[in-house]
């Protein structure tokens, strides 16, 4: 790969690290080409993109976005690197590892979750891998606020409408029992 194409990679890997709210890092070395193709359909049928690079190139990349990546590439960036992009749902690749994971079956822990980025939030290890997939995404979190503030309105419309058939049927026992 020449110079200039290298520039071209870290140029358009920078762009899409912009756009891309949500990155995870992973490694997967090790698997056969049927288990990377497999891994990759399963990033594209749930609206994933999973792509290998460099790690040089995956540093130069970072290095040029506003957030601080220093140590996250430090850690980060040793062997084959694996990078995926969720543009709507944080938690779904973290999701997706741990499905492909229950498929391979043997307590696999390949692909091997490195480190993500949500939001420049910075994540780095497997112990994080558990902790991301239980995420709620920002639809989940909005719903259930939107629950809570309905919560109070709907238990004051049921209690005024149990309370109105309970004084109805109340008042009409006492009017049959004074005949």
């Amino acid at each position: 790969m020449t110079r200039e194409e290298k520039q071209i990679v870290i140029e358009s890997l920078t762009e899409k690290l912009k756009e891309t709210p949500h990155f995870y890092i992973t490694d997967a070395s090790g698997f056969s080409v049927a288990q990377v193709n497999a891994f990759r359909r399963m990033c594209f049928e749930k609206g994933i993109e999973y792509k290998v690079y460099k790690n040089t190139l995956v540093a130069k990349a970072l290095e040029n976005l506003d957030t601080d990546y220093a140590d996250f590439s430090e850690k980060t960036l040793k062997g084959f690197t694996g990078i995926m992009f969720s543009t709507e749902t944080a938690n779904l690749p973290a999701k997706v590892i741990l499905d492909f994971r229950k498929k391979l079956g043997k307590k696999e822990t390949r692909p091997v979750f490195k480190g993500a980025s949500l939001d420049s939030d910075l994540f780095v290890g497997e112990k994080n891998l558990e902790i991301l997939s239980t995420l709620k995404s920002k639809e989940e979190l909005v719903g259930d606020v939107i629950g809570l503030l309905l919560s109070p309105a709907k238990n004051v419309v049921s209690a005024l409408q149990y309370g109105q058939n309970t004084i109805a049927g109340l008042v009409k026992t006492l009017s049959e029992r004074e005949s």
